[in-house]
């Protein structure tokens, strides 16, 4: 099942193409990361799906459905530049926008009471949002996005503004968000999170589409087939044994053993195989693939679609 079903997505603004044939699909109940550079246009997509302006041509479908005006309300939308009335207070504020999303007075204050106290930020309801610091109101902002269970939360640079302690508070709330069954969608630049949080991800580059999947699947793909090893013995032996099909790329030895770096050159090659073949000259206490980082791969990926346009 898909909570959104993007396909064949067109935007212009006069002389520059946002989106440019877009299509891909956001899975039900996982946090889904939207990445690209700046300019790429991301921001754009969101709003589109936010209803806030149209599509030249394609379509979106949400649950199965065109997505239309009656899907608003299912919608939680926490825009990179915030939206708040400096001049209100935050309990003030935060009742009002709840109460655009539909819900009463009464529920509006039980579920805020909640998050205030979750938060440990009762003090703040009868200040103004100009007293605040850019995380304190990035707070206020966020309680009043998911307070009314969104089915998708649209989270674009969430994390802008936190020190490292409240960026992991807000990572532990959207994935309990997503526990508790909502979609989210992520937009950010920071891919150490997009690593820890995100299930898959599309990454858009000069309004195209150029990379899409599972995270996880993601980095094996793009995988360097290196080996970072540590041992104990006398590996000296083995050195020769290695032939054609590996490549030492960096070798540390001590008395008692040490640690090295194996590129596998022969791809159809298992790492099981190089396992076997090293335990035989010592014993192994460390056998770590390296897998690069999501954050190479975006570069990696962003800089050959350059190449090629």
């Amino acid at each position: 099942m898909f909570t959104l079903i993007i396909e064949n997505i067109e935007k212009k603004f006069e002389t520059h193409k946002a989106l440019d044939n877009v299509s891909f699909n956001i899975p039900e109940n996982c946090i889904f990361g939207l990445l690209g550079p700046n300019g790429a246009g991301k921001t754009t997509l969101i709003r589109i799906i936010n209803q806030i302006t149209a599509p030249d041509s394609g379509s979106i479908l949400m649950n199965g459905e065109k997505l239309s005006s009656k899907h608003i309300s299912s919608i939680g939308y926490l825009p990179e530049e915030r939206g708040l009335y400096p001049k209100m207070k935050v309990g003030e504020q935060a009742l009002y926008l709840c109460q655009l999303k539909g819900m009463t007075k009464n529920d509006a204050m039980k579920e805020l009471k909640k998050w205030f106290e979750k938060f440990e930020i009762q003090e703040w309801w009868g200040k103004k949002i100009e007293e605040l610091s850019k995380g304190m109101q990035q707070k206020v902002q966020f309680i009043t996005t998911v307070l009314h269970k969104p089915k998708l939360l649209i989270l674009d640079e969430p994390f802008s503004g936190f020190d490292p302690i409240n960026a992991n508070l807000l990572k532990q709330e959207i994935l309990e968000i997503k526990k508790q069954g909502s979609t989210i969608v992520l937009s950010t630049h920071n891919m150490t999170s997009v690593e820890e949080i995100c299930d898959n991800i599309v990454l858009i580059n000069k309004s195209k589409k150029v990379l899409e999947g599972n995270v996880e699947q993601i980095r094996k793909d793009n995988s360097s087939m290196m080996y970072n090893i540590e041992y104990h013995g006398n590996f000296d032996k083995l050195l020769p044994t290695l032939t054609s099909d590996y490549k030492i790329v960096e070798i540390n030895t001590t008395q008692l053993g040490g640690n090295i770096k194996i590129e596998v050159l022969n791809k159809e090659l298992t790492n099981n195989i190089l396992l076997e073949r090293m335990m035989q000259f010592g014993s192994i206490s460390s056998f770590r693939e390296d897998i690069p980082t999501m954050d190479k791969i975006f570069i990696k990926t962003v800089q050959k679609n350059k190449i090629q346009n």
